[in-house]
């Protein structure tokens, strides 16, 4: 008999520009620069959604919240991750765990970690201990390193009650 779990992997990048408000796991990340999107640009969220959607094979969150929608125009994030839940609820799926990265040059994420794993929690009506978030510089290689972008990488845990 095939296991009641699955595993899904999700990867972002949202490019930073001066004067965008930055979003990152759900809260307001005070810096001088933004990410920019269709919507508030959370890359965390996007790539938590991504992890959740792939697992429950449900294509991907451009595919259920197409930035071409003009409904999608700067939306809070967390809105379609509530989404995102109600959609592999419905298909019969709990979350088990996230495991996240965020990868970022500036500005320092470890002093918000706390926080954006409380909201994201809330969100998700999950236990705050099954929400991971880690960041890492590039030691200023690439895009990142260059702080020209932010990217993020989460890997979930979905299971099916038997």
């Amino acid at each position: 008999m095939k296991p009641n779990i699955r595993v899904g992997y999700g990867y972002d990048v949202h490019q930073l520009a001066e004067g965008e408000e930055f979003w990152l796991g759900g809260i307001l990340v005070p810096h001088t620069h933004g990410a920019v999107g269709h919507s508030d640009a959370d890359v965390l969220i996007h790539v938590i959604c991504d992890a959740l959607l792939g697992a429950a094979n449900m294509r991907d969150i451009g595919y259920h919240f197409a930035d071409t929608d003009p409904k999608f125009k700067g939306i809070d994030s967390k809105i379609l991750l509530t989404e995102v839940m109600n959609l592999i609820r419905e298909a019969g799926y709990e979350v088990g765990n996230i495991d996240s990265t965020i990868c970022l040059q500036r500005p320092k994420v470890n002093p918000h970690i706390s926080e954006m794993k409380r909201v994201l929690a809330e969100v998700m009506e999950m236990e705050v201990e099954d929400v991971s978030i880690k960041a890492t510089t590039t030691e200023k290689l690439g895009f990142v390193g260059k702080e020209e972008g932010v990217s993020a990488h989460a890997t979930v845990l979905i299971y099916r009650n038997a």
